[in-house]
């Protein structure tokens, strides 16, 4: 059985034992897991090309940004990102490729041990969106069979190039889709939400109180991102074309 599986059981235990007011000892670590003090924590790889805003979006939580470390071999940042639910605090240990993207592949080592993912293009700039299928391909043969989350950020930008009807690559591999803006905030703690309750096995985990974050930076159009929202609701009803501009397998 994977890791990812006895890192499931793991967390749902001790989310029942925070449910219930137990105070046994939290069962052994497997490998892949770590103790984050009375907590189950999890590796979150964040992938995406340069500049969609990875590192912009894991610095909004300001704990995360303080609680940082350095992984030299790797040449990576690991930001420990704590959310509070219902059943007890979680932390998603979040790897952040320091910008190494931009001069190539990702290293196996990044990937290794990965127990979730978020996958993260610019909806300013298309061919952000075209590298997707890249970035899903490398992280799935490393890491099988873990939640992903796909994020459309800077959607508080006005000039933006990828609509709501051609983001359909989420739909054709069964991954969740959220559109987010790292700057304002918007829709932040959506893509930790879903991973948590993936993870935990409980479709009814619920975050309790909002982490403290960095003050936003701009301001979204409400209304603007609200049709988005309805412009992505009506496309999911429609069926997938057999083949489009994005030539996605």
């Amino acid at each position: 059985l994977s890791y990812l599986w006895y890192s499931s059981v793991y967390l749902r235990s001790s989310l029942w034992l925070a449910r219930e007011g137990g105070s046994g000892e939290s069962p052994r670590s497997h490998r892949g897991m770590q103790q984050a003090g009375d907590c189950p924590n999890f590796k979150l790889v964040i992938v995406g090309d340069g500049g969609t805003g990875k590192t912009t979006f894991v610095k909004r939580h300001l704990t995360g940004e303080f609680e940082k470390k350095y992984e030299p071999t790797i040449g990576v940042e690991v930001h420990p990102l704590d959310f509070f639910t219902n059943c007890g605090k979680i932390r998603f240990n979040c790897w952040d490729t320091a910008g190494q993207e931009k001069f190539g592949g990702l290293r196996d080592g990044y990937y290794i041990n990965g127990q979730c993912a978020i996958i993260m293009f610019d909806v300013t700039a298309r061919l952000t969106y075209k590298n997707v299928p890249t970035w899903h391909r490398d992280l799935c043969r490393v890491c099988e069979n873990i939640p992903i989350v796909l994020c459309g950020n800077k959607v508080d930008v006005k000039n933006r190039q990828v609509k709501a009807k051609q983001v359909t690559f989420h739909r054709k591999k069964n991954l969740q889709y959220y559109e987010i803006s790292a700057k304002s905030n918007y829709n932040f703690e959506k893509p930790f939400l879903y991973l948590a309750r993936k993870l935990a096995g409980d479709p009814n985990l619920h975050f309790v109180e909002s982490p403290a974050l960095a003050p936003p930076e701009v301001q979204i159009d409400l209304v603007a991102q609200q049709q988005h929202e309805a412009d992505l609701a009506a496309a999911a009803a429609q069926p997938l074309p057999d083949d489009d501009d994005d030539a996605f397998d």
